[in-house]
């Protein structure tokens, strides 16, 4: 498990989804630690397993549709409470909060512009296609990046 564990934590860094320090600090913990917060198996929060709360953190992104701002707030959370637990919630939770920061700056360019009803409305259908392609690959424990986000936190 240890190896599988590793070889993961190599493909990350080689990506460039962490950096060298997050690298060694999780081989550390890797080699050094039977319970290690790498495994894939590992029931992040709520007894779930890895795969399902990830995806949940890319999927909550729409509960701002019912509630006003918990499609912000509730993924920051479920990435907050996990992040030092698990590399796969961290490397995620970066990944969205990124996204929707990258996504809200889009929206507000698009509103003080001319043509910003039609860019709004584009923008709009792109972060819904986004979230459930993230969504479901997440589900998958595939991680895909937003594109067209902007790296405000690595």
């Amino acid at each position: 498990m240890k190896y599988e564990d590793l070889k993961i934590l190599d493909e990350l860094r080689e990506k460039g989804s962490i950096t060298e320090e997050e690298y060694q600090r999780e081989k550390e913990k890797i080699l050094n630690d039977n319970s290690t917060s790498f495994n894939v198996g590992k029931k992040p929060l709520f007894g779930m397993m890895e795969n399902t709360y990830i995806m949940l953190m890319h999927l909550t992104q729409f509960a701002g549709v019912l509630i006003p701002l918990a499609g912000f707030i509730v993924p920051i959370l479920m990435w907050i409470t996990n992040k030092d637990n698990n590399v796969n919630v961290d490397l995620h939770g970066k990944n969205i909060l990124n996204f929707m920061i990258s996504f809200a700056i889009y929206a507000a360019v698009a509103a003080i512009t001319i043509i910003g009803i039609p860019v709004a409305v584009i923008i709009g259908i792109l972060y819904i296609v986004f979230v459930i392609i993230a969504t479901v690959k997440a589900n998958n424990g595939e991680y895909w990046k937003y594109p067209m986000t902007i790296q405000f936190i690595k």
